[in-house]
């Protein structure tokens, strides 16, 4: 299931921190520009200010690069860091009007990530001791899904597929607009053919009906198993017999993911991980 973090080119890096940076910055910093005198050189710190997990910190680096090549930044922490109040994750030297124009992008990038990989590894940690895998969804920012999930990764989470592209899966309106679960795997399987594409096929089902249907049609990879209960999962996996990976899907919170990690079920997606987390607070001051 996990892409391997094949999405995480240099190239999709730096596409990413280039438009975010043409976003903020426009015809350029003005107040910087304005307020400090060209060359004037000078350092910032890193504090964090929350704990969690911190994530971030190699795209960070990249958007002081980015904008300018001739800062230093020295890293005195890594990605997937357990860190407390208080703590430095780096500094940064050199042009004082570049480090100013960076530090917001920086800190957005760094405050998002943590606080995605934070809550990945809390709620990694509540299904801890069950086979079961974490997995994030394609809920995610637009234009920044490679720095979610990223993140995700780097919190012990696993990642789903990237986008449409990297893997087919029949959800609901799928299935009802092709007429029903044999018409869409059937025809999923004669055009993965006519394309000479090898694509896993993941199959999201309702009901047990639906899951028996799906086990009889077969070719396909994946079952999800979404909005049941951890008995109708322990039901489906019945049915199912370990001749297909299983996700379960829909409604999981944290205080039943163990419930649903405890049916042997082989993964869990969960939206929030990328929809609905708080950022860790972290800020950069002169020093």
């Amino acid at each position: 299931m996990c892409v391997e973090l094949k999405y995480l080119t240099q190239e999709a890096l730096d596409g990413c921190i280039r438009s975010a940076i043409r976003e903020d910055v426009g015809d350029g910093d003005h107040s910087s520009l304005a307020s400090i005198p060209d060359g004037t050189q000078s350092r910032a710190q890193l504090i964090i200010k929350g704990e969690g997990i911190i994530a971030g910190l190699k795209a960070a680096e990249r958007v002081f690069h980015l904008v300018d090549p001739t800062l230093k930044v020295n890293m005195k922490l890594k990605d997937g860091d357990r860190v407390k109040f208080g703590e430095i994750g780096f500094t940064v030297e050199g042009n004082a009007q570049s480090i100013l124009t960076s530090e917001r992008l920086a800190l957005n990038i760094l405050q998002r990530m943590s606080g995605i990989a934070t809550y990945s590894a809390y709620l990694m940690s509540l299904i801890d001791g069950t086979k079961t895998r974490l997995l994030d969804t394609r809920k995610t920012t637009p234009n920044i899904r490679v720095l979610e999930k990223w993140a995700v990764a780097i919190g012990g989470a696993t990642n789903h597929r990237f986008g449409l592209y990297d893997m087919v899966m029949l959800k609901d309106n799928h299935i009802d607009f092709a007429g029903g679960i044999p018409q869409a795997i059937e025809a999923t399987k004669r055009y993965l053919k006519e394309k000479g594409k090898e694509l896993r096929i993941e199959v999201e089902t309702r009901s047990l009906e639906e899951v028996k249907t799906v086990c009889e049609v077969g070719g396909i990879d994946v079952i999800m198993l979404d909005n049941m209960s951890p008995d109708q999962i322990r039901e489906a996996l019945a049915i199912i017999d370990g001749r297909f990976e299983t996700e379960a899907s829909g409604g999981i919170t944290e205080e039943t993911i163990r419930s649903y990690a405890e049916t042997g079920v082989d993964y869990i997606s969960v939206g929030a991980l990328t929809h609905s987390v708080n950022s860790m607070d972290i800020s950069l001051k002169a020093f």
